[in-house]
């Protein structure tokens, strides 16, 4: 997908968006994607917690007993500057534990396709994607979901959309940085709980409040989680929560 910027900036309340991954070893896998992306491990809301900051994404670890099945609805695009830099950033990612990932993909395409020690797959992107150019190192998060999801999380977060064609949407902060993708229609079928799911901090601390207008936006609640969150489900039926202050 090309960059597209968006014609307004957003200029209402900023909400601060965190993946959260469920893992066999927390601390183990915040360890390896702290080795990946540079970041410092520390823990947080029952988890380890990789902060990032207005651009790029925050990455939260928790311990779960939950089973990978099939392919995650959502990987990560780490992106490259050079050839060179694609192939250490490879070989950093095979010396901390992750291995080669076969998932189709054809000799000319130019990403290299990984897995994390607990079998995540993410994406070491070519240098030169358009798409990605000026999002930082943690690119994008690239989702399995509808264009209606997409812009579910536009209003949900009041991040701009910076691509919504063919089905396809991505938003980004108004600080640029990394983006969040949906890549539209066939959508994989839900079969179980996601083991990735986003979390919501309110601008304001006030979590009813918040709760209230995300199920205006079409949101559904699910149940009040641990640690003061509430879990809701976009209109795809994707997990997510809402933090209190």
């Amino acid at each position: 997908m090309p960059s597209v910027r968006p014609a307004n900036v957003y200029d209402g309340p900023m909400r601060l968006l965190t993946v959260t991954f469920d893992a066999h070893n927390a601390a183990g896998l915040a360890q390896f994607w702290a080795g990946m992306l540079g970041r410092e491990a520390v823990e947080d809301a029952g988890g380890v917690l990789l902060p990032g900051d207005q651009t790029q994404l925050s990455l939260r670890f928790v311990p779960s007993d939950s089973a990978k099945v099939g392919p995650n609805y959502l990987h990560l695009h780490l992106t490259s500057t050079s050839l060179a830099g694609q192939q250490d950033t490879v070989a950093r990612a095979l010396r901390l534990g992750g291995n080669h990932l076969d998932v189709g993909q054809r000799p000319e395409e130019g990403h290299v396709v990984l897995a994390d020690p607990e079998g995540n797959e993410f994406c070491v992107i070519e240098p030169g994607n358009s798409f990605l150019a000026g999002c930082g190192f943690l690119g994008e998060i690239a989702c399995d979901g509808t264009r209606e999801v997409g812009l579910f999380w536009s209003e949900a977060t009041g991040w701009p959309l910076v691509w919504d064609q063919d089905e396809e949407t991505a938003i980004q902060s108004p600080q640029g940085g990394t983006k969040v993708a949906w890549g539209g229609p066939p959508v994989a079928p839900k079969l179980m709980r996601n083991r990735q799911r986003f979390e919501l901090a309110t601008a304001d601390g006030d979590q009813r409040a918040e709760v209230d207008r995300l199920v205006g936006l079409g949101a559904n609640r699910l149940d009040a989680g641990e640690d003061r969150a509430v879990e809701l489900a976009d209109p795809d039926g994707n997990e997510f929560c809402v933090r209190g202050n």
